[in-house]
C-alpha cells in the first residue's frame, strides 16, 4: 500500500458547495437485548466531483450510513435522527414513495456482490432498462439502446448480444461492469460503492476503480465509496471518514490520513495494511482485541478497550469522558473535509508519537 501526495487544493470539480451534508446522524435499532447504535451522531458532506472514503472494521457503521442516506431502512424498527441534504432536499423526514422516486435517479449504489443483487431469473439488459424505464418516459427500443450505450461505456464487449444475457454468463468482474452501468443508465449525481472490488481479484480491482474513475470525469458525479481497504482509498478518493463503533473518529484528506494520522485507532489501521514498496523485516501488527459492541458501547473513548495509548492521557479520562471530534491545527484543505480527529491525547503528543513511533514504521 502507498499514497503519493496529491494536489487537493480543489475539488476536482473546482466547485466547493456540499451535495451530500450528512449531519448528526443516528440509526438506532431495537432489540431483544436492547438498542443497536449502529451509527451514532455522524457527519460529514462531499461535493459533485469528489470521492469519500468511508473506512473501518466490519460493524463499524458503514453499510448501515448507505442505506440510510438511500432510505433503504424506511418501513423498518430503525428509528433515524438528525440530517441528510442532498442539493435542497431533506432526506430523513421524506415519505418511502418521496425517497424511492430519488433513489436511482438523483442517487444510486453498486451493491458488495453483484450475483445477489442482480435478479437471476431476468436478462442483465432488462434489468438495465428496467431501471431506465422507472425514471423516464421512454419505450422499450428506446431504454434498449440506452442500456447497450452503458454496457458498451463500461467496456462489456459485444454489449448489444451480452443484453440478452443472464447474469450467471457474465465473470464477477463483468457483473460488477453491469452493476454500474445499471447505477448510471440515470445519470444520478450521488454513487455509493459499497465494497465494488471485495469479491474480484486485484486486476479486475483496478480495471473497476479506474472505470469508476472515469465515468466520475464524465458524469461529475460525488461517489462515497465504503471499504475497509485502505489501498483502495488511497488509489480512488479524495477525502476519508474513519468509522469506529458507530462513530466517526478522524475525518480528513487523503493527505491527511496517510501522511498525518492522529487518533490510534487510524494508526491501527495503517499499520495493519501490507507496503509492497519497501523491505519490511517485521511482521504486521494487528489491532488488539475486538470490535466493542453496538449494544454496550464503551464508556468514554469508544475505542479505549483497544488503545495501547491511554498512558499518554491523565487519569482514567479515556475510560469516563467521551472526546469530541475537534479540528487539529491543519484544519481545513481546499473546501475538502477539515481533518478532526476524536481523542483525548493531546495534539502535540498526537504528532510526537506519530512522528516518533507510528510514521516510521509504516
Amino acid at each position: 500500500m502507498t499514497v503519493e501526495p496529491r494536489d487537493i487544493t480543489r475539488s476536482p470539480s473546482g466547485d466547493t458547495g456540499a451535495y451530500l451534508s450528512v449531519n448528526d446522524l443516528r440509526v438506532h435499532f431495537p432489540t431483544g437485548d436492547g438498542i443497536v447504535k449502529a451509527v451514532d451522531g455522524l457527519s460529514f458532506s462531499i461535493s459533485r466531483g469528489q470521492t469519500l472514503g468511508i473506512v473501518g472494521e466490519s460493524g463499524s457503521g458503514k453499510s448501515v450510513t448507505s442505506q440510510a442516506i438511500l432510505g433503504l431502512h424506511k418501513g423498518s424498527k430503525a428509528r433515524i435522527s438528525g440530517e441528510i441534504w442532498l442539493g435542497d432536499q431533506e432526506l430523513v423526514g421524506m415519505t418511502e414513495e418521496e425517497i424511492r422516486g430519488l433513489r436511482g435517479d438523483q442517487m444510486a449504489m453498486i451493491f458488495q456482490d453483484p450475483l445477489s443483487s442482480l435478479h437471476p431469473f431476468y436478462t442483465v439488459g432488462r434489468q438495465i432498462t428496467e431501471a431506465y424505464r422507472v425514471h423516464n418516459s421512454v419505450g422499450k427500443s428506446a431504454a434498449r439502446k440506452r442500456a447497450v450505450e452503458m454496457l458498451d461505456l463500461v467496456g462489456i464487449p459485444n454489449p448489444d448480444k451480452r443484453f440478452d444475457d443472464y447474469p450467471h454468463q457474465f465473470s464477477g468482474g463483468m457483473r460488477q461492469r453491469a452493476m454500474i452501468a445499471m447505477a448510471l443508465v440515470c445519470d444520478p449525481k450521488l454513487l455509493i460503492a459499497d465494497e465494488p472490488t471485495t469479491a474480484l481479484d486485484v486486476t479486475v480491482q483496478a480495471q473497476i476503480l479506474e472505470l469508476m474513475k472515469e465515468l466520475q470525469r464524465e458524469f461529475n458525479s460525488a461517489i462515497i465509496l465504503i471499504t475497509h481497504d485502505l489501498g483502495v482509498v488511497a488509489e480512488a478518493c479524495d477525502s476519508v471518514v474513519v468509522m469506529y463503533g458507530g462513530q466517526c473518529v478522524e475525518t480528513g484528506t487523503v493527505n491527511d490520513i496517510f501522511y498525518h494520522a492522529q487518533m490510534p485507532y487510524t494508526w491501527g489501521l495503517l499499520g495493519s495494511m501490507p507496503r509492497m514498496d519497501r523491505d519490511r523485516r517485521e511482521r504486521l501488527q494487528p489491532i488488539p482485541g475486538q470490535p466493542p459492541s453496538l449494544i454496550q458501547v464503551p464508556k468514554g473513548c469508544v475505542f479505549n478497550p483497544r488503545c495501547v495509548y491511554q498512558d499518554h492521557v491523565p487519569g482514567d479520562l479515556c475510560k469516563t469522558d467521551h472526546p469530541q471530534l475537534l479540528m487539529t491545527q491543519r484544519g481545513n484543505e481546499g473546501g475538502l473535509l477539515p481533518h478532526q480527529v476524536r481523542c483525548h491525547i493531546r495534539e502535540s503528543e498526537r504528532e510526537r508519537i506519530w512522528t516518533e513511533q507510528i510514521s516510521p514504521t509504516l
